[in-house]
């Protein structure tokens, strides 16, 4: 048994406590400054409000402000924040941490620098602790296709763990492994991490089919869009593989539970769609966020990260200038308020589509 303290009590990092207590272990779960209200409702009554579902026995919420009692003695630290708070949770955490206690991640997204490199999260992370602890401190991260409500429901579910090295790997796969949760394990984080961010863009984009169809007048008869969706979900493959590639990942990892996995199942559902369904109707991004009571959608948070940092690598002379047209064209419709409608057009034209191989990508 162990004690595995998750920071975030959000509904992936709510999600991941039941694989955890079917394991028997006892776990601490720590909200945020922004989830007082998800821990009051989990004492009050023991069900967690986003899931709707009881909390296992051996799961223990904490408040924020109780952080050092809720670390106290934690063989492992899961961190479930969202893409805007990894700095924080670094900085929040570096205090309290111990030699030796791996940190595992289910953030999804990547930071840019103002000159346009980008650096997957488990390294923001990393960077927020000081220098003497950095090293001594094995960060992992989760990937792959993994709704939070099906794993909560003790749904099937399969998912890489992704680490620089092989003993973090096989610590901490055991301790979260189940009859229901799948662990597959990877040393490529590169590649696992670019994946699972720029899955949330394409799924946006992906989600706008859903909208502009309902705009048209929806089902004719029984033609959809499921071919435009289809055209989309490939470029997404195509460019994210090349992302991959740009940053020294393993293009295997695209085509495996990481990329083309969870590509497909965020495209199934959850906010990202939800909000390419709204931009795809034509409603603006302002109010697509109001419709959606302030969720934070990291399609969108990604998008905006992203596609300047290529717009810069382009400037630069690292990219070509036609990179990535998919992704560009998403981020003007989902941060600068295009129509979704506008993007047909200009996707198809031959000089927006790139289709070379994607080993032709170089810097």
């Amino acid at each position: 048994m162990a004690r595995i303290a998750i920071l975030g009590a959000g509904v992936m990092g709510a999600a991941l406590a039941y694989p955890l207590a079917d394991n028997g272990h006892d776990i601490h779960l720590i909200g945020t400054h922004l989830d007082d209200t998800i821990i009051t409702s989990c004492r009050e009554s023991g069900v967690h409000p986003r899931h709707q579902r009881v909390l296992p026995p051996r799961v223990r919420p904490f408040y924020l402000s109780e952080l050092q009692a809720a670390l106290q003695g934690a063989d492992v630290i899961a961190l479930g924040v969202n893409s805007r708070g990894v700095r924080w949770a670094g900085q929040t955490l570096a205090p309290h941490l111990e030699r030796g206690q791996p940190v595992i991640m289910v953030t999804k997204g990547l930071a840019a620098s103002e000159h346009g490199d980008l650096q997957i999260f488990p390294a923001v992370f990393a960077a927020e602790l000081p220098a003497d602890l950095r090293a001594s401190i094995p960060v992992a991260a989760i990937g792959g296709p993994s709704i939070a409500g099906e794993l909560a429901a003790r749904r099937e579910t399969c998912v890489v763990f992704t680490a620089q090295d092989t003993a973090t790997l096989d610590k901490l796969a055991p301790l979260f492994a189940t009859s229901y949760y799948h662990i597959w394990t990877s040393t490529d984080m590169i590649g696992v991490e670019v994946c699972v961010a720029l899955k949330n863009i394409y799924a946006l984009g992906i989600g706008f089919v859903a909208g502009m169809l309902e705009a048209a007048g929806g089902l004719d008869g029984n033609a959809a869009m499921h071919n435009y969706a289809a055209a989309l979900f490939a470029q997404g493959l195509v460019e994210t593989a090349q992302m991959v590639q740009l940053l020294g990942g393993g293009i295997e990892t695209v085509f495996s539970l990481p990329g083309a996995g969870d590509l497909y199942v965020t495209c199934q559902g959850g906010r990202n769609s939800r909000m390419g369904r709204l931009l795809g109707l034509g409603v603006k991004p302002d109010s697509a966020n109001q419709e959606l009571a302030g969720e934070t959608v990291e399609g969108v948070d990604a998008v905006a990260t992203i596609a300047p940092a290529v717009n810069t690598l382009i400037s630069r002379g690292v990219l070509k200038p036609d990179a990535f047209p998919l992704m560009r064209q998403i981020y003007c419709v989902a941060v600068e308020g295009q129509s979704a409608e506008s993007i047909v057009e200009r996707f198809f034209r031959p000089e927006f589509l790139n289709l070379q191989p994607v080993h032709a990508l170089g810097r």
